[in-house]
């Protein structure tokens, strides 16, 4: 059984489960910092976490390239240009508790709104990495494979999942060997993991063992099977995998982190806090915020801004009546996308993707 100390976590994290330890931080301490401290950083792993040696580390890139690389973790460091970007990774699975209150989502982790971070990651640019082995024509995916261990189906396997070469031949993903400064610790991936902002979590691949470029997504469990997406009305029993969507950007979001759900506060003005992120690396535009469920809405002053794959904190003063009331935020991008209203078109047998209007009950007194 993992637990925070073991993996240098805050004592406060909420671990949603002990046996991968899939953790997140508690909404009252990750508002604190733009960048989230480690410590607090979530964490989802989808089997044990593998403890590497450095000396012994090596990274293939190999498959459609003119010349196959096997890199060590000095040269990765120090022998290739590096920079640091800015990001928010976000688990697909966030805001699936909303999910499950509307439908069971059975045998998927119960998360809330904690599984989200934004961190400075240090690597190297995969865009270069595949730029040296040279990219063979009729490439089309960059493919990840990771070193942990995991069973699915009576066969064991390392966590991978792809992305569209475009994506990797882009400026912001990283091969990164640092976080907010300081070496990966091996909770998130050390020694080298990828990077991709503005993608699901699951395509930021941790404990990198080899990077395969292809014509064909990646055949891996985790793209091919587990991180797909299908209308409400299927279900595990009548699922086609095969007719399922291949999960890859984040989603338009706005969440609110304070107050707390079922939080008791005193009638009159109440400050609204949270975050929101848009989606395809466009930037949130307006937060709005509404004391009475959706009735009426206030704009939210957007604060600490980032960059265009990391959050944008916002905040606002909303007046409050006595008795039960429902606080909702959403977010609109710069591309004029909203978030939807009700979560029953988004339900899915898997739990992935909530960006329904945010709401939060709270008893005012």
């Amino acid at each position: 059984m993992a637990d925070t100390n073991m993996w240098g976590k805050h004592p406060a994290q909420l671990v949603r489960d002990a046996q991968w330890f899939n953790s997140g931080p508690p909404p009252e301490l990750l508002r604190r910092s733009f960048v989230t401290p480690t410590d607090l950083f979530f964490t989802r792993n989808h089997g044990a976490v593998p403890l590497i040696d450095a000396a012994d580390y090596r990274l293939k890139v190999e498959g459609l390239v003119e010349h196959p690389l096997t890199l060590d973790l000095e040269t990765i460091r120090t022998a290739m240009p590096g920079q640091s970007v800015a990001a928010t990774l976000a688990c697909a699975g966030l805001r699936r508790d909303e999910l499950q209150a509307h439908r069971p989502i059975p045998g998927e982790v119960a998360w809330g709104a904690e599984p989200v971070s934004n961190g400075v990651w240090t690597g190297v640019p995969l865009r270069d990495v595949l730029l040296s082995a040279g990219v063979k024509p009729g490439a089309a995916h960059v493919e990840f494979a990771g070193m942990d261990e995991v069973s699915r189906h009576g066969k064991t396997f390392g966590f991978g999942g792809s992305i569209p070469l475009d994506k990797a031949l882009s400026s912001e993903v990283l091969l990164a060997f640092d976080l907010n400064g300081e070496p990966l610790p091996p909770a998130h991936g050390f020694p080298i993991r990828a990077v991709v902002p503005g993608c699901i979590g699951a395509r930021s691949v941790k404990w990198l063992s080899s990077i395969t470029v292809t014509d064909h997504p990646s055949p891996n469990y985790f793209q091919a099977h587990a991180y797909k997406t299908f209308p409400p009305e299927i279900t595990p029993e009548t699922v086609r995998w095969e007719d399922g969507l291949m999960l890859h950007d984040l989603p338009l979001n706005a969440v609110i982190w304070s107050p707390l759900p079922d939080e008791v506060l005193d009638t009159g003005p109440v400050d609204v806090e949270g975050w929101s992120m848009a989606s395809g690396g466009n930037v949130v535009e307006r937060v709005e915020v509404s004391a009475d469920g959706g009735l009426s809405w206030i704009d939210a002053e957007l604060t600490e801004e980032g960059n265009r794959w990391t959050w944008r904190f916002w905040s606002a003063r909303l007046s409050l009546k006595p008795g039960r009331q429902t606080i909702v935020a959403r977010a609109t991008d710069s591309a004029g996308q909203r978030q939807p209203e009700f979560v029953d078109g988004l339900w899915n047998f898997k739990g992935y993707m909530n960006n329904a209007w945010h709401r939060v009950n709270v008893e005012v007194v």
